[in-house]
């Protein structure tokens, strides 16, 4: 059982990907090696096992470009699972050649899958007497506000070859009653068939949350703020957005201007009608964040910023620089679901960037822990301060990096590759490579283990160290590089990494640093 309320007290996690699971089916899933790391975490002495968002990727494999808020992404259903639960042989699963690799195949691993999941269903649904009919009969009638539109979305996806609705047939985009009573009748088979990966996933899910919980071990997931413009989030509810009549964004999301970026960012996102939104108590949003707590102890809110104001760019734009900066809801928002939520609000705000004062005050004022990162405390700017050890309240998140970082000891090696290369950065990389050893002591080939320490050490209650840094692993086990289209999301362990001795040293330094909570 969980040893108290996630986020209020002091205690320590590690942050990876169900995908980056070893396994033999091209990436990570919800069977055996997940249930075996949450025995791992307990056994090193953690609380939390933290995530990236579980919900179908998009664009360049991006857990954050996802096509539906509410819908589980099928890649993590195990077949090892369905093997045991008499839908597969086990000799239909033995692992494929490459099927363990270091690095997620994600093409490789949606063929695989997808064989295995078309046959499970052939010998579940479409068979008499599945033993489990009726639960999946009632998780389709619970879930029927999200699952009907998603599974029409997708099988329409398929039937069009686009998942872009404004490129459908324009009785089906405008979602005209006659012309979807039609494609629901032709396409119901393949209806059925989505409702049952999404009542596999969960089904999965909760397994691997109730092990969690009696292991003592918290799951934290991370709610992405934008959603896929033209996708099912958007088709499903276009009131909710700024779009024309075609269902086009009219202005999109970015980020403005910075010195590292004379473009700004232009991210593309449709962008929310907050007046829209507010008419209805906000209620798309609070429908979100309540489907992510099904799954989630507690949740990192991405882009909390985003929640006070917005960078607003027309669409068609080149870049980000003609933007302008708008305001959303904040105070009113957050207020609207305390209330929903029982007055329960388990969140980390990510309020890292371009952060001003009443962002953080928005953050204070509803008692939410915001992220620290060590790799943004030594290069001497002024937001580099809030980074830093000493500076941090309790009520606060401490991480070594993030998912868009690099490794510690990537980070490292990377400052010293400037600090030696010349150029108009060497100066801020020697000044930063400076503040890093005055403060941790530390070299190459020990940075990471530096860096965690002082994470443990911090005053923040919560502490989530990566597991590429536990392993001291280097700059080819990056996650993800911001603005870099392909090649990221890949990183997987290998099925020796999480050794004992690993678990043991972890629960040590867990120990020494009081974030072990007592049982209750």
């Amino acid at each position: 059982m969980l040893r108290h309320e996630p986020l209020k007290a002091r205690a320590a996690g590690v942050l990876m990907h169900i995908t980056s699971l070893p396994g033999p089916h091209f990436c990570g899933d919800l069977g055996p090696a997940a249930h075996a790391f949450v025995d791992w975490l307990a056994a090193a002495g953690q609380t939390y096992w933290q995530m990236l968002p579980v919900n179908p990727i998009g664009d360049g494999n991006s857990p954050y470009s996802t096509i539906s808020s509410f819908a589980g992404e099928t890649l993590l259903i195990s077949p090892d699972v369905l093997v045991r639960d008499g839908l597969l042989k086990k000799g239909e699963v033995e692992a494929p050649a490459g099927g363990k690799g270091k690095k997620v195949n994600f093409h490789k691993a949606r063929k695989h899958r997808g064989a295995l999941l078309k046959l499970a269903f052939e010998r579940a649904v479409l068979t008499p007497g599945w033993r489990l009919r009726g639960d999946f009969e009632k998780f389709c009638e619970d879930e029927q506000d999200w699952l009907v539109d998603f599974a029409l979305f997708a099988a329409l996806s398929a039937r069009f070859g686009t998942a872009d609705f404004t490129a459908w047939p324009e009785a089906v985009r405008e979602r005209q009653k006659a012309a979807l009573g039609a494609v629901v009748d032709e396409l119901k088979q393949d209806i059925v068939y989505i409702s049952f990966l999404q009542f596999q996933f969960h089904r999965q899910w909760t397994m691997l949350r109730e092990h969690a919980h009696a292991n003592g071990v918290a799951l934290i997931g991370d709610l992405p703020f934008f959603v896929a413009a033209r996708r099912a989030d958007v088709w499903a509810a276009r009131k909710n957005f700024f779009l024309d009549a075609a269902g086009k964004p009219t202005v999109v999301a970015g980020c403005p201007p910075d010195a590292f970026n004379a473009d700004g960012q232009l991210w593309g996102n449709a962008l929310y009608d907050w007046a829209a939104l507010k008419k209805d108590g906000y209620e798309f949003w609070l429908r979100r964040v309540e489907a992510s707590l099904k799954s989630f102890d507690a949740i990192r809110l991405d882009h909390f910023i985003g929640f006070y104001n917005y960078w607003e760019i027309k669409a068609g734009a080149k870049n980000a620089r003609g933007g302008s900066w708008k305001l959303a809801p904040g105070d009113d928002f957050f207020a609207k679901l305390r209330a929903r939520l029982g007055g329960r609000l388990p969140f980390i705000a990510e309020d890292l960037g371009a952060v001003v004062p009443a962002v953080r005050a928005l953050r204070d004022k509803f008692a939410l822990p915001g992220m620290k990162v060590l790799e943004f405390a030594f290069d001497g700017t002024p937001e580099s301060h809030f980074h830093m050890p000493y500076a941090m309240p309790a009520q606060s998140a401490v991480y070594t990096g993030t998912h868009d970082n690099h490794t510690a000891k990537g980070w490292y090696q990377d400052l010293l590759a400037r600090g030696k290369a010349g150029g108009k950065t060497q100066k801020n990389a020697l000044r930063e490579l400076a503040n890093v050893d005055a403060y941790l002591g530390t070299a190459p080939a020990r940075v990471h283990m530096d860096l965690i320490r002082a994470a443990l050490g911090a005053p923040a209650d919560t502490c989530v160290i990566p597991i590429q840094d536990w392993l001291g692993e280097g700059p080819g086990a990056r996650m993800n590089v911001p603005g870099v289209a392909d090649g990221n999301w890949e990183y997987r362990t290998a099925e020796g990494d999480l050794t004992k001795e690993l678990a043991a040293t972890m629960r040590a330094m867990t120990a020494a640093f009081a974030r072990i909570p007592a049982k209750p």
